[in-house]
Parts: C-alpha cells; sequence; structure tokens
C-alpha cells in the first residue's frame, strides 16, 4: 500500500477550506450543488480510506484471517500501515460511524416531525397563515410542504414584500433545498472538518431562493427590502424549517443590491479535479491493498501445500 491511501485524507480535509472559496464565486444554485457533491466525494473519500488502514489491522486478526483465508503472520510481515496508525484510522471510523447514525437519528425525526405537523395545519393550497402576532415566517418540508407565515408578519410586510417573501418560501419547498442541507449534515458527521460547508450551505440555499423569488417578482431591490425587513420583525423559526431570515442576512441584501454573480468555470474546474484525484488515489488504494490481502493467501496456500 503506498501513498495514494492517504491522498483522500489529506483532499477531504482540504476541501472544507476550499469548497467555500469556489462558491463565493459562483451563483447560489451552483454553489449549492458544488458543495454538496464535495461535501459527498469527501466524507466517501475519507472513510473508505480509513476502512483500508483499518482493516489492514483488522485483517491480522487471527479469527478474521482463517475466514479469510490468509496469514495473519505473512499479513503482519508484509503490512506497510504501521500498528498505531492503522489503530487511530479504526477509532476514528468507529467514530465517524457513530456520528453519522446520531446526526441520521436527528434529521430523521426533525423531518418526521416536519411532515406531522404539515398534515396537521389548515392551509390554502401550499400556504398556512397562523394567527400569532409575533412575525414570522418558514417554510416547513412534508409531502406536501407547507409555507407557513403568521399574521405578525404578514402586518409587518408590505403587499409587495409578502408577495416576495412567499416567493422565497416557496422555492425552498419547490428546489427541495432540505435535501441538499440532509446531505452537507450527514457529511459533516462523518467528517468533522466538513461543518464550514454546512454553514456555507446554510447561505447557498437562501441566496438560490433570494435569486429564484427575485426572478418571479422581477425586482431584486424588493427581495432585498423584504429579506431586510422580515429579519428585523422575525422570530427565530423551528429546527425543522426554511426560514426567510436565515443565513447571514446582510450578505444577502449586499448581494440582491448587486447584479447576479457570473458562473465562473475555473472553481469548478478546481473542486472537480480535487475530486477526481480522490477518487483515482483511493481507487490505486483499494488495488494495493488487494494485492496486499492476496499475496498473504498466496503464501498461505502454499504453506498448506508443502509435504511434511
Amino acid at each position: 500500500m503506498r501513498i495514494d491511501v492517504y491522498v483522500p485524507l489529506l483532499l477531504s480535509t482540504l476541501f472544507g477550506v476550499a469548497a467555500p472559496w469556489a462558491v463565493r464565486r459562483l451563483p447560489p444554485r451552483a454553489a449549492t450543488w458544488l458543495l454538496t457533491c464535495t461535501a459527498v466525494v469527501a466524507a466517501g473519500t475519507w472513510a473508505a480510506a480509513l476502512a483500508l488502514l483499518a482493516f489492514t489491522l483488522v485483517g491480522q486478526i487471527p479469527l478474521v484471517a482463517s475466514e479469510g483465508p490468509w496469514s495473519a503472520g505473512v499479513l503482519a510481515a508484509n503490512d506497510p500501515v504501521h500498528r498505531p496508525v492503522a489503530l487511530i484510522c479504526a477509532l476514528v471510523l468507529l467514530a465517524s460511524v457513530a456520528g453519522l447514525a446520531v446526526v441520521s437519528w436527528r434529521r430523521v425525526r426533525v423531518l418526521v416531525d416536519g411532515w406531522r405537523e404539515c398534515r396537521e395545519l389548515r392551509a390554502a393550497g401550499d400556504l398556512a397563515v397562523v394567527d400569532d402576532p409575533v412575525p414570522t415566517a418558514f417554510a416547513l418540508p412534508g409531502m406536501p410542504g407547507r409555507v407557513v407565515v403568521s399574521s405578525g408578519m404578514l402586518l409587518a410586510l408590505s403587499a409587495d414584500e409578502r408577495r416576495a417573501l412567499l416567493a422565497h418560501e416557496r422555492a425552498h419547498l419547490r428546489r427541495r433545498h432540505h435535501l441538499f442541507l440532509l446531505v452537507l449534515q450527514l457529511a459533516a458527521a462523518v467528517h468533522p472538518l466538513l461543518r464550514p460547508l454546512v454553514r456555507e450551505g446554510a447561505f447557498t440555499v437562501e441566496r438560490w431562493a433570494d435569486e429564484e423569488a427575485a426572478a418571479e417578482v422581477a425586482d431584486r431591490t424588493l427581495v432585498a427590502h423584504a429579506v431586510a425587513r422580515a429579519a428585523l420583525a422575525a422570530k427565530r423559526a423551528p429546527q425543522r424549517a426554511l426560514p426567510a431570515t436565515g443565513g447571514p442576512v446582510p450578505r444577502r441584501v449586499q448581494a440582491l443590491l448587486t447584479p447576479p454573480a457570473p458562473f465562473r468555470r475555473g472553481p469548478v474546474m478546481v473542486c472537480a479535479a480535487l475530486m477526481l484525484v480522490c477518487c483515482v488515489s483511493l481507487a490505486e488504494a483499494a488495488h494495493d491493498t488487494e494485492l496486499l490481502f492476496e499475496n498473504a493467501m498466496h503464501t498461505s496456500a502454499a504453506t498448506h501445500e508443502q509435504p511434511r
């Protein structure tokens, strides 16, 4: 096993820095997709590389080797991975699996609670207005989802601003932004150094919804005013919701008051190249590991066939 197995570990960590840099130079829709794809590749190659390194140690356990079958002694003699390194990788992998299980359980419960709440809401189409003087507005994912707005928020905005706000929330539901955030959160559970991607993803989905609303109402300034006024008046939305006031509001308003960001190939190509290197390196490492175990198998078989 050569250095190939360590490349995905290094690059997947680098994604935590490189991906946010790249997405700030892209339109929000492209940025969200790039973040999501990067997170999946980074978390997947991270976990797979840890598994390869850890299995070189697990394979030296006599009971495991007998099921192979390969020679535990030959594997130990030829294994280029130091035992402490393999042990650390095994422990980190177990922690990643445990983190993934915990976050998956929590997020599934949040989604299920959202679906139940959607069924209980009285709505006109996809809009549910709750009698609450506290201003709040959010998209509640469900089957189907609902846009929930309080009477206080409706009173705080003008008619045009209400139209922009509803367009923003409907964009969240239409583009399934909660699924993008779910993938990012699961990837960060596997690889904690990817948490910057979750924060950036929360911002890009809000910006994506802002741009969809601006296209629908044909007025970027109006959407900026609606976002700013809603943020000043709003109460914090439930955890399972996508609020109109999510993300750094000043950054969102500033982006809406400037021309839309053009699509740039450079950042996408950089991230795509890094993802490709990760995948190729992991494939090479898997091949090397396979050869390592095959050699231990052949040596074990040759030993048993020698005449006594």
